[in-house]
């Protein structure tokens, strides 16, 4: 018997809940909600005097809670184009309230009813600064996956980007760097959105930029390849033991077969100071290849009159 009067209770509670739920999303209430801002329109060159523009705008709307509270999930957006509002190398960037809450009102569902603004009005100085095209560098790590190699990268979708800022600043910055960024296991062709470092006291054109690295997998191949001596006195002969060696080089498998014997060349170089063996020397021209070593890598030499 106690248990249905509990079950009992709970089942009003539930329905008075719903319609107390249902009677909230219907009746008419102000509210503060956040509206995002973006702007456009402002050249390159004008900087904004601190604390900028702002973000966010918080108004008071009155509506019906529904719609309030759908305003709550889905934030409002609201772009506002400077381009009107700047004139000449510096003055101030103002937004009356009228025209804001103009622009304001536009972005609102038509029951709801704007009731105010916070702030009332935008406001922010500007001025020209001065510009320069600096370099832009990559700082970061890479790794590549097990049996893979970076054969190309890291590439930036920009080599230059333009600073803003005082004369005294921008004279001593020649280049800028990405945020240090670490990439492990990379495979194939890998790419991704770095942040660019900020300058103290300057501004960027851009804030981040594209980074590409291209990773492929590995094999070895290997090759006699004899062997040549540089820097024989005149009238010497030097008889080496043995007279070829066995050179590995690592490849990406897409290229092995563009790779060959003649690509490689094994050498040693005679010192006076060396009297019996010979440390092997690896070159190598084909671009497939990315390092290459010799075994033995030291041989014996015998010099001959």
């Amino acid at each position: 018997m106690m248990k249905r009067d509990i079950l009992t209770f709970l089942l009003f509670v539930v329905l008075a809940a719903a319609i107390w739920y249902g009677h909230a999303m219907q009746s008419v209430r102000n509210t503060r909600v956040p509206v995002l801002i973006q702007y456009t329109g402002k050249p390159g060159a004008i900087g904004l005097a601190e604390p900028g523009l702002p973000d966010t705008v918080m108004i008071e709307v009155r509506d019906a809670g529904a719609r309030l509270n759908a305003y709550h999930r889905d934030p409002l957006r609201l772009t506002i184009d400077l381009h009107s509002y700047i004139h000449g190398e510096k003055g101030t960037i103002h937004v009356p309230s009228d025209a804001l809450r103009r622009s304001l009102s536009d972005i609102l569902q038509g029951t709801s009813l704007l009731i105010a603004t916070h702030p009332e009005e935008i406001t922010c100085a500007y001025f020209t600064e001065q510009e320069k095209s600096v370099a832009l560098a990559f700082d970061g790590e890479i790794t590549p996956a097990a049996e893979y190699q970076i054969v190309s990268g890291p590439t930036l979708g920009r080599k230059r980007i333009k600073v803003f800022g005082e004369d005294k600043r921008l004279n001593v910055t020649d280049t800028v760097y990405t945020t240090h960024i670490v990439l492990t296991d990379v495979m194939d062709t890998t790419n991704v959105r770095v942040a660019i470092r900020k300058v103290g006291g300057l501004r960027n054109d851009i804030d981040s930029v594209d980074v590409q690295i291209v990773a492929e997998r590995f094999t070895e191949k290997k090759f006699m390849v004899p062997l040549h001596v540089k820097g024989v006195p005149e009238g010497y002969h030097i008889r080496l033991f043995p007279q070829e060696v066995e050179v590995s080089v690592r490849v990406g498998m897409a290229h092995f077969a563009q790779v060959q014997p003649t690509d490689i060349q094994a050498s040693c170089t005679y010192s006076p100071e060396r009297t019996d063996k010979l440390d092997v020397d690896i070159e190598y021209t084909n671009p497939f290849i990315t390092t290459a070593w010799a075994f033995p890598g030291v041989v014996e030499f015998i010099l001959e009159q």
